[in-house]
């Protein structure tokens, strides 16, 4: 397993090598100066040089690039320009908003979508499979942003139920915390549920299908014992691929579920850094959405061996 492992890792630092010279060179690609938008309409070109010049805009790229690199070496990600803070203590505010929201999305979408898919992939052609998968098709089709609009519509603005505004810091009320967490996750996991319930189910039943499962009941093996210990074990192997597309889906509407709870998160971060050009937090952002997920396929991955040990280097 450590073999798997240290192939994996081969496999992850030159993505996040590529991922940074490709986050730092977007920035390029944008119309216009970040010192004329921090400066406003009355800036003038001497003005607009001299903010450039503080802040280090006017340097060659090639050396701009290289003292980024050596910022990331050391944990440092720079400086906002707008606000001059520094920008990991800006990601450190809204990474506990951000992170509660997708991991609750995700336990949301793999017990349900786990849940289902096993319930209709060991039912298949029923009544009740019918009805499932047919839903699992609402759920994919329904925007995540409306069904969060409805979710606080019914249990928060008429029923009283839930919190509006839902994040509260889990240090300062651990209870608030989880049930603020419920809608959002809710909104989340629904989605991201039905995505793997029918993978789910289309493993089970291809399992269940497969020759040891009629040796294993001429042998006598329950069935209970065949569906639980055989067919779900070899079903999660595909399913584990849908669970890593469904985390980086989560990501990436957890920036608009974050409007619709009032969440301080990455989104709403992203979004006033990206219109003001405040590189820097925008760079940040991004570099660290992409290590999330490359950490969590990397984790997959390592399932995967362990779920299947052919899938181990030798």
């Amino acid at each position: 397993m450590g073999k798997l492992v240290l192939y994996r890792l081969g496999f992850a630092i030159p993505q996040l090598v590529v991922v940074s010279v490709v986050v730092f060179s977007l920035t390029y690609l944008v119309p216009g100066s970040p010192a004329a938008a921090i400066l406003g309409v009355s800036a003038t070109p001497e003005s607009i040089a001299l903010v450039e010049e503080q802040l280090g805009l006017n340097e060659p790229v090639g050396q701009r690039l290289v003292e980024w690199f050596g910022g990331l070496l050391h944990g440092d990600l720079g400086t906002a320009y707008r606000s001059g803070l520094p920008v990991t203590d800006m990601l450190a505010q809204r990474i506990p908003a951000t992170l509660s929201m997708i991991l609750g999305g995700m336990v949301v979408a793999i017990v349900l979508g786990v849940g289902v898919g096993v319930y209709t992939g060991t039912r298949p052609g029923t009544k009740a499979d019918r009805l499932l998968t047919g839903g699992t098709v609402l759920g994919i089709a329904i925007p995540e942003f409306w069904l969060g609009i409805i979710l606080t519509t019914i249990f928060a603005a008429q029923l009283g139920w839930l919190p509006i505004v839902g994040w509260v810091p889990f240090s300062v009320d651990p209870w608030g915390w989880f049930v603020g967490l419920i809608l959002p996750s809710l909104t989340l996991g629904i989605t991201g549920g039905a995505i793997i319930a029918r993978q789910t189910r289309a493993a089970m039943v291809r399992a269940l299908a497969a020759p040891y499962t009629d040796t294993l009941t001429a042998a006598g093996v329950p069935r209970r014992k065949i569906l639980y210990s055989y067919g779900v074990k070899n079903a999660m192997v595909p399913v584990l691929a849908s669970i890593g597309v469904v985390f980086a889906i989560l990501i990436g509407v957890s920036f608009v579920i974050e409007k619709v709870f009032s969440f301080p998160g990455l989104g709403s971060l992203m979004l006033t850094s990206t219109i003001g050009q405040d590189f820097p937090v925008v760079q940040g952002v991004v570099l660290f959405t992409a290590t999330l997920v490359i950490a969590v396929n990397l984790l997959i991955d390592v399932l995967y061996g362990l779920i299947n040990p052919q899938a181990r280097p030798a």
